[in-house]
């Protein structure tokens, strides 16, 4: 292969002739004839025009700077990304929203977490300028969970006269907001007479949630004995009974108000004013309350037993 094909004389040497090789720079156009070696790659900066017959090794990558119009023919590999800065031509991920928070049915704005506990602390705070001189101020309260949470305050609306001149027996206006500081309940107590000899002006508290709706009332029941109250609904309606002892004050121990059903036979929860020691009983007037109803009681009704609370701390607790 490769060599004259002329036949020597007898006893003449063969004398091969090689094929010669192309000039350096030249680009081969075909394989030698007869020859099975590897194909001379490329020139330097010359274009691909397509893979190397019958050679199956991986394709070059494409010249620097060049762009990628497509996958290598017969590479499997993954597609480079978008060049860098480039705008993203496809629509943008969707992101999806939060659910909403889900709202029980009746149940009136902020009063929410009232559906989830079957307890309640109420702490008055401590008003230095009262235990010093003896200045009436705007009662203030702190309503708490069973673990000593804070989800709500509340604040007595008063004018500095009304407060000094009648005593416990003022009326007063209380708002009571969560920890954003949104009004969620307002009680409004009327000017009323204390004594128990005169039934036809007996205490009386409304309860508003929001404010400006009424949801229940909170009214003394007439006894010449012992302390009664009936927890109304919107509509004037009793709903429950609340009752408290023969002598209404905290001598070293609490003092308990039971509340039971609208016929009065089965406790059903209590408001008890706690023993908060003899130095603070006895020098401020600041009380500390527990309210314990049914986790399933309506949640308007266990706003209006809050209500409850404050009207029995000015009625018996409150020191004029």
């Amino acid at each position: 292969m490769g060599y004259n094909q002329q036949q020597p004389h007898p006893g003449q040497p063969v004398m091969y002739q090689p094929v010669p090789m192309p000039e350096y720079g030249v680009p081969q156009m075909g394989p030698s004839p007869g020859y099975g070696g590897p194909m001379p790659g490329p020139e330097y900066g010359a274009p691909q025009m397509g893979p190397s017959p019958g050679y199956g090794g991986p394709m070059p990558g494409p010249r620097y700077g060049a762009p990628q119009m497509g996958p290598s023919p017969g590479y499997g590999g993954p597609m480079p990304g978008p060049e860098y800065g480039a705008p993203n031509s496809g629509p943008p991920a969707a992101i999806s929203p939060a659910p909403a928070a889900v709202v029980p049915v009746g149940v009136p704005p902020g009063l929410e977490y009232l559906t989830q506990i079957d307890q309640l602390l109420i702490h008055q705070k401590v008003e230095l300028l009262e235990v010093f001189i003896g200045f009436e101020t705007n009662n203030q309260y702190e309503i708490k969970n069973s673990l000593g949470q804070k989800i709500y305050k509340a604040k007595e609306k008063n004018d500095c006269c009304t407060r000094n001149c009648c005593g416990a027996l003022r009326s007063f206006d209380m708002k009571i907001k969560d920890n954003m500081d949104r009004e969620v309940i307002r009680l409004i107590r009327p000017f009323r007479c204390a004594s128990c000899w005169c039934p036809c002006c007996l205490q009386e508290l409304e309860v508003q949630a929001p404010p400006g709706t009424t949801i229940g009332y909170v009214s003394q029941d007439w006894n010449p004995c012992v302390p009664k109250f009936s927890i109304k609904g919107a509509n004037t309606e009793t709903v429950m009974k609340l009752e408290g002892p023969c002598f209404a004050c905290n001598c070293c121990g609490d003092v308990n108000f039971e509340l039971t059903g609208e016929d009065g036979s089965k406790p059903i929860g209590r408001i008890s004013k706690q023993w908060g020691g003899l130095i603070k009983e006895v020098f401020t007037d600041t009380d500390n309350f527990g309210i314990q109803f049914p986790m399933d009681l309506d949640v308007k009704m266990k706003a209006v037993l809050m209500g409850a609370c404050f009207l029995i701390d000015f009625m018996f607790f409150e020191k004029d």
